[in-house]
């Protein structure tokens, strides 16, 4: 008995160690196997993004904005889903919260017309929902993008770019129901902060349904 309890006792201690070293790796990566790299906009080589998508990744306005000054229907937001969650490992690092951590996540379409054109996923930290900015736990269909764009406050980070593959899991999840499947879509993301510099990361990912720049005049 006393050979099997040591023994028990060692497998424990490695699979704890093997943890461990796991989140480790994963935390100098950044990110989990199944999550894209994001890297800041100027380390992309301007030929690998595509020339139809590069006006919406670069543009450092209002995307609510842009698209309704293009889009020659109706826009509206479609609420996915909103819940209190633990966001990826790459956002938790970004946001610079410790991984594993709770915080309001908010997915949205953005349409113009009847066609989806952008999928966005916002992480609100609970330290962000106080004060005035509690009411953005409860936006509803309204447009986030025109409420941080109002704050003559705020103040946005540097743009990241990431290329969106099958194998990642956002890429799922931002085409689910869209039958014009591809082999990559691209997204941007950017940390906004507002208030006393309270942060919130918005990703933003372009849907294969979206004005492509060689046709948009505004």
């Amino acid at each position: 008995m006393p050979c099997v309890t040591v023994m028990l006792k060692r497998f424990h201690i490695d699979d704890n160690t093997m943890k461990i070293q796991k989140f480790n790796s994963l935390h100098k990566l950044g990110r989990h196997v199944d999550e894209p790299v994001w890297k800041p906009k100027y380390q992309w080589i301007s030929d690998t993004i595509p020339s139809s998508f590069s006006c919406w990744l670069h543009d450092k306005g209002s995307l609510t904005k842009q698209i309704i000054n293009v889009c020659s229907e109706k826009f509206r937001v479609q609420v996915i889903k909103q819940q209190w969650a633990i966001p990826m490992l790459n956002e938790s690092l970004r946001l610079q919260s410790i991984p594993g951590k709770y915080a309001l996540i908010r997915e949205v379409l953005l349409y113009c017309g009847d066609e989806p054109w952008v999928y966005a996923r916002t992480i609100i930290p609970r330290e962000t929902l106080t004060g005035k900015q509690r009411h953005l736990s409860m936006l509803g269909t309204k447009s986030l993008g025109v409420i941080l764009f109002s704050d003559p406050n705020m103040f946005r980070s540097e743009i990241e770019i990431a290329r969106i593959s099958p194998q990642h899991g956002l890429y799922s999840t931002a085409m689910i129901g869209h039958e014009n499947k591809q082999a990559d879509i691209w997204g941007r993301r950017s940390i906004f902060y507002i208030g006393k510099q309270k942060p919130l990361l918005v990703n933003e990912v372009f849907l294969p349904n979206i004005l492509h720049c060689q046709y948009r005049r505004a």
